[in-house]
């Protein structure tokens, strides 16, 4: 089985700019807390907290509209400028990833941010995202699937270095014996992959085994539960780190 090696390319939009400076997103300090936070949402605003490892937690809120287009240029792994106005007008920034967001599960609204100042000396874990890009000739020519296994990686390293997003150039994949591994990422100095490295990224089945690869659901199972485990543990530590910086 041949092994497409180092086709991969890294996006290193760790420090994303607009008009050439650091994305940068305004908040103040939140007075309304527990269920008055109905208050906010009324008004266009979102509810956030900022807490880190050398920081006291403060609750936030920020404007939904700018939120948005913050969070879909950033994701949860771009270093941006968080900057604080106090109550005397002056302004504080902090540099912040966007650890987690709540939506409501029925309409799937945003409705809680968390915002994690880390420390720039130390290395944190984040999921990046793969953004698949180009066309297989085993798909166009040859009337393949492609099957996507994974659509995400865990990555590790210092917050300054954190990727937004990883993609994968799937134009190497000419046969269905062509498959893309983790292996095969190409990630600079001082990024780990946070997963096995002869998993399985992406490939192409031929026509008549299309069906047979979408009746193996059990490996997508279980890497669901361990995405549910990973989340539950950094939620645990999410409130720890918290209820610390009290």
């Amino acid at each position: 089985m041949n092994v497409i090696k180092k086709q991969l390319t890294f996006a290193q939009s760790n420090v994303l700019e607009l008009n050439g400076k650091m994305l940068s997103l305004s908040a103040k300090i939140r007075k309304n807390l527990g269920k008055k936070v109905k208050t906010i949402r009324g008004q266009g605003a979102l509810p956030a907290i900022l807490y880190g490892p050398k920081i006291k937690s403060l609750p936030l809120e920020v404007d939904l509209e700018e939120f948005e287009n913050i969070y879909k240029a950033a994701g949860e792994s771009s270093l941006i400028k968080l900057q604080i106005k106090d109550k005397k007008l002056k302004t504080k920034e902090f540099l912040i990833l966007i650890h987690d967001v709540q939506r409501d599960p029925l309409t799937g609204k945003l409705i809680h941010a968390d915002f994690f100042q880390p420390s720039l000396k130390e290395e944190v874990e984040v999921t990046v995202p793969l953004v698949f890009e180009g066309l297989s000739k085993a798909v166009k020519d040859l009337g393949g699937t492609l099957i996507k296994n994974i659509s995400e990686v865990e990555v590790k390293a210092l917050p300054q270095n954190l990727p937004k997003e990883i993609k994968v150039n799937i134009e190497s994949l000419k046969t269905f014996e062509d498959e893309i591994l983790i292996k095969d990422l190409l990630v600079p100095e001082g990024i780990e992959v946070l997963k096995k490295p002869d998993e399985v990224i992406v490939k192409v089945s031929p026509p008549e085994k299309v069906e047979e690869e979408l009746e193996k659901p059990i490996e997508e199972k279980v890497e669901e539960v361990e995405k549910v485990e990973k989340k539950e543990e950094k939620e645990k530590k999410k409130e720890e780190t918290k209820k610390g910086s009290k």
